[in-house]
């Protein structure tokens, strides 16, 4: 299984930003060919120390790192990826991996 990660910092707006994730940008990403998966977080990112500068954590699962690269080629990968300059205002972090279980 391989995994991407979004980390999308604290947006200008919280209430617009949620709303449009939820309403928009989720319906548009669960169209990314080869999707296996779909999470986001539920209630605050928090550190061990306490509040993050991080909104919202999405982790998007895909059978390997070849399917990722596939699906983002895609114009519905693409179309995701141009959507975050619409929403994203306090930045988006993206990360890519492959994962084991131990």
């Amino acid at each position: 299984m391989a995994s991407l990660v979004v980390m999308y910092g604290t947006p200008e707006d919280p209430a617009a930003f949620d709303a449009y994730y939820r309403e928009k940008h989720i319906p548009l990403a669960k169209t990314i060919p080869g999707l296996r998966r779909y999470e986001i977080n539920r209630g605050p990112v928090i550190t061990p120390a306490g509040p993050a500068k991080v909104h919202l954590v999405a982790i998007l699962h895909f059978d390997d790192l070849t399917a990722i690269q596939n699906a983002f080629a895609s114009a519905e990968g693409q179309a995701a990826g141009a959507d975050l300059q619409v929403f994203a205002t306090g930045g988006a972090d993206m990360l890519i991996f492959d994962s084991e279980d131990v």
